[in-house]
């Protein structure tokens, strides 16, 4: 019996599934719409509408835990890099900063008055080479 079992293995190890989906949710929360197979989009859903639903939280706690869960590493920056962030200008920061500003600036507050459900799952062609069911999965506009 498969009781309490509801994680989707993908034929992958635990350490690779955590990355490959840490990976899909910056690229997701980034472009805000990536193309990937359909098993994987259903399994990515369930974190990228955890991610918004933490955005929305607007705590320090909650985007500690969206950067733990995301993996995210920041890149030490001189002391010159440092002043001009304060200043303003983010163009030394990694791609990784970036997505965390975004999450907590941008999306969050688009789905403020929204309960649930943030992400859409299109079906599109199948692959070719193995046959496997391609889909976008994005954030709702709204």
């Amino acid at each position: 019996m498969r009781h309490l079992n509801n994680t989707c293995k993908l034929n992958r190890t635990s350490s690779h599934r955590r990355c490959m989906f840490a990976n899909m949710l910056k690229s997701l929360i980034e472009n805000e719409r990536i193309e990937t197979t359909l098993p994987k989009a259903k399994a990515l859903r369930v974190y990228a509408d955890r991610m918004i639903t933490l955005a929305k939280k607007k705590s320090l706690a909650a985007r500690r835990e969206a950067i733990s869960q995301m993996m995210i590493r920041f890149n030490a920056l001189t002391d010159k890099e440092a002043r001009a962030a304060r200043a303003g200008d983010t163009s030394a920061y990694n791609t990784d900063r970036t997505v965390i500003e975004k999450l907590f600036t941008t999306l969050g507050p688009r789905f403020a008055a929204r309960n649930g459900g943030y992400t859409r799952i299109i079906k599109s062609k199948r692959r070719v080479g193995d046959n496997a069911q391609t889909c976008v999965i994005e954030y709702l506009s709204e």
